[in-house]
């Protein structure tokens, strides 16, 4: 069994689901060409806990977990199944490395889970389970955990952490006019270079040492996933920028695929 890559992903707002951008085309093409998974474990800050839970539910709802938007936004349904056998093996996996994980059976898939895997893997036919963000983790706790998730990697198990490029929800503009944020530019440049670099000692540093680091996030819980990726994806060299564009003024959409080559870009 080849290993399966690693990806990051920015899910922007919930109406990602039903605004795919720039973004939501080229996810759609990495699905198509990459090796299908077993399954699909993925880390989100929508579901954070004290200490580590990952759901083993065979059948995880999907959750609306937001409110005032489009009616049509919380009729959608993402009816993947669960992998209760994989779940139970990242349990052992990160016991193994000294996290005291617990299941959680009856966990749904949050909208930072089901809203980006919707374009990923439009059929709902590959299992998921998520890995809950543990509160309070450091940037190299974070990393931490996804290199404890990398053994998963080789039994057939696509690593994504779902975060945000950039999140300052005070600064969002529903009606942004076409007019994006220059600190945000500047703060997603910043990453990308790094991340294509694969300096990873650098992008542990980032919230201190980025420009713009603490306006593009005020608080570290959507910037942590993508330590989380880099971590599980630690020993690959090959990293592909799937460029996202920004949305609402300030949201920055690049996410990133470790460990493939696949061209990830939207059909003509």
């Amino acid at each position: 069994m080849s290993r399966q890559p690693v990806l990051f992903i920015s899910h922007g707002a919930p109406t990602f689901a039903l605004n795919p951008g720039q973004l939501g085309p080229r996810l759609t093409a990495v699905g198509k060409q990459l090796p299908r998974p077993q399954a699909i474990l993925i880390v989100s800050p929508h579901w954070m806990t004290r200490g580590v839970r990952v759901a083993t539910s065979a059948a995880p709802q999907t959750v609306h977990d937001f409110g005032g938007f489009d009616p049509e936004l919380y009729t959608l349904q993402y009816p993947a199944p669960g992998h209760p056998a994989l779940a139970r093996r990242a349990i052992d996996l990160l016991r193994a490395a000294g996290w005291p994980a617990e299941a959680q059976e009856g966990q749904g898939l949050d909208h930072g889970a089901w809203v980006p895997l919707r374009f990923l893997y439009p059929q709902a036919d590959v299992p998921v389970f998520q890995v809950s963000l543990p509160a309070g983790l450091t940037p190299a706790q974070a990393y931490a955990l996804g290199q404890a998730l990398r053994p998963l990697r080789d039994e057939g198990v696509m690593v994504v952490g779902s975060g945000s490029l950039t999140h300052n929800l005070q600064e969002f503009r529903m009606d942004d006019g076409g007019v994006q944020a220059e600190y945000a530019r500047e703060f997603a440049a910043w990453v990308r270079q790094t991340v294509e670099a694969r300096d990873d000692a650098r992008l542990l540093t980032t919230l201190d040492a980025a420009p713009h680091a603490r306006r593009a996030h005020p608080t570290a819980e959507h910037f942590l996933p993508l330590l989380v990726a880099a971590g599980a994806a630690s020993e690959d060299t090959a990293v592909e920028t799937l460029e996202g564009g920004i949305t609402y003024g300030v949201l920055a959409m690049d996410s990133y695929l470790f460990g493939a080559k696949a061209q990830a870009r939207a059909p003509a």
